[in-house]
């Protein structure tokens, strides 16, 4: 097989069908872009998760006049509820904060945004004992010892909170990963459609070859090179917008985030891991939807 025809005929077919080959292009990559997205937002998840499973703690909430009158938690019932934390089961360590520690703490997290630190008053934070469990998962225990106590305002699980943000970030990338599956199978239509078309416009020259002895695949391996082709340049711009989109918005969007550290920053590294299956997709999905199409649709 003469690997120069080959690939000759290959650029003659993107160039004779330019339009349906750029929208081609373009379907496939925002499909592609969409998979990556979800996939950043998986790798994104997965690090909260590995980063907060070993900080998790039970938030035990004070009442106001606990917090304004015993700064040192040495009087009762501050002192009492301290002790009765570190002996009970499953405890790993209890750390007493009061109004001013946490008023800091709260600056501290929220010092990317100002106008929210105007409002902040010291009176708002209540003392509180930041309870770290061997088990994060056995919060109960210290809700059902302790909620309700004298001098307890609350308790207040992080775990909880973390798992529902959890499933706004896992709603997110769903919804990314649903879209993707539409513009791929709107790709899947445009290289089938954009295959039909090409042998269309050569069929005469390609009847000829079949005449003088070319094989099936030998007339048909130009078309199918045409998507692959076609889907690598999708999935190179499909990173290539990945990478813009972090660089230009999604880095001002998270900064403020990133900075508190509540959400772990998706780095050029984190697009470059998930680059490869990118790449992959798009050549399974081309060479598959063209040899179907091929079979199929296209008698060469």
């Amino acid at each position: 097989m003469r690997t120069s025809f080959v690939f000759s005929e290959v650029i003659t077919g993107l160039r004779r069908n330019v339009t349906m080959t750029i929208a081609m292009i373009l379907t496939t990559a925002i499909s592609l872009g969409l998979l990556g997205g979800g996939l950043l937002v998986v790798r994104m998840v997965d690090k909260m998760q590995a980063n907060y499973a070993g900080k998790l703690e039970v938030s035990v909430l004070l009442t106001n006049d606990v917090s304004a009158n015993d700064k040192d938690c040495t009087q009762q019932p501050c002192a009492g509820l301290r002790s009765a934390l570190e002996q009970t089961s499953g405890v790993e360590t209890v750390v007493f904060q009061n109004r001013d520690e946490g008023f800091e703490r709260f600056k501290k997290i929220f010092e990317a945004q100002p106008e929210l630190l105007k409002l902040a008053r010291p009176e708002a934070i209540p003392a509180t004992f930041r309870v770290k469990l061997e088990d994060p998962e056995r919060t109960d225990v210290i809700k059902q010892a302790f909620e309700g106590k004298p001098g307890v305002k609350g308790v207040d699980d992080q775990g909880k909170f973390l798992e529902r943000f959890f499933e706004g970030l896992n709603g997110m990338r769903d919804v990314a990963l649903i879209l993707a599956l539409i513009q791929a199978f709107a790709a899947l239509l445009l290289i089938s459609n954009t295959i039909q078309v090409s042998a269309f416009t050569r069929r005469v020259e390609v009847g000829i070859m079949r005449l003088v002895g070319a094989t099936r695949w030998y007339t048909q391996l130009p078309f199918l090179i045409e998507a692959v082709v076609a889907g690598i340049i999708g999935s190179v711009t499909a990173v290539g917008g990945l990478v813009l989109f972090k660089a230009f918005f999604l880095d001002r969007i998270t900064r403020n985030l990133t900075e508190s550290g509540i959400i772990p920053p998706i780095g050029y590294l984190d697009i470059l891991i998930v680059s490869p299956w990118l790449f992959l997709v798009a050549i399974v999905i081309s060479a598959t939807t063209g040899y179907v199409t091929l079979r199929l649709y296209v008698r060469l």
